[in-house]
């Protein structure tokens, strides 16, 4: 079987291209809801009155968000730049030597681990969205806890707590379109999970089997220079 190599090259590439995406879109949300989105906002609720709200609810779940940016950052860091590193040492050690380098081995636990990582993520993503999606704000309960206080009901996961505050009736269009534009990248970083997850799981699948292709080869080769890549 010929080498993989090549092909593990550029689905590395992705692979951080997709992390960086990734943890793009974690700091714009996580800017936000330091910024516009911790309010307070203006309602215009009952008719002809108007109170603030506070920007976010009292239970707001974000762990999915540390999670997918441990995810990115270990993508970039270790299985991208390690990963170079790692690639360019067997490369010279299978042209010197004739055998896998010792950095191989490591970098390709790295990068199973990291896909199970990205696949943790993405299930604990879509579960907090699927329990939380069918909740909605009592407008009631909210105008009865003004701003400084927060929503007390439910927990809410960002996307799901922004989605609902549109449906308010808001006295300032400027804070919907913000709203707006940030519900749209959240959507975007749920949805992005799922190229990750898949260009995890083919860079998982090509690093596994071109390292059971170098060992067998060695075997068959010995320490020898007879080590044959074919690239």
């Amino acid at each position: 079987m010929a080498s993989l190599m090549k092909y593990i090259y550029i689905v590395l590439g992705l692979y951080v291209a997709d992390a960086i995406i990734s943890l793009a879109f974690l700091s714009t949300m996580v800017a936000f809801l330091h910024t516009a989105g911790a309010g307070p906002f203006n309602v215009d609720f009952p008719a002809g009155q108007t109170f603030r709200m506070a920007g976010e609810p009292l239970k707001l779940l974000t762990n999915h968000g540390h999670t997918t940016n441990g995810a990115g950052g270990t993508a970039v860091v270790i299985v991208g730049f390690g990963g170079l590193i790692a690639l360019i040492m067997e490369h010279k050690s299978r042209k010197k030597y004739g055998k896998s380098s010792a950095a191989f081995l490591p970098w390709v636990i790295f990068v199973v681990l990291s896909w199970l990582l990205v696949l943790t993520a993405l299930i604990y993503t879509y579960v907090l969205q699927s329990r939380t999606g069918k909740q909605v704000i009592d407008l009631t309960d909210l105008s009865q806890n003004p701003y400084p206080a927060k929503y007390p009901l439910d927990s809410w996961t960002p996307e799901n707590w922004y989605k609902e505050v549109l449906n308010l009736p808001l006295a300032d269009d400027k804070d919907r379109v913000i709203i707006a534009y940030v519900l749209r990248i959240m959507r975007g970083w749920k949805y992005n999970l799922i190229a990750f997850f898949l260009v995890g799981f083919v860079l998982s699948c090509l690093a596994v089997a071109e390292l059971l292709r170098s060992r067998k080869q060695g075997a068959k080769y010995g320490r020898t220079p007879q080590y044959v890549d074919h690239k």
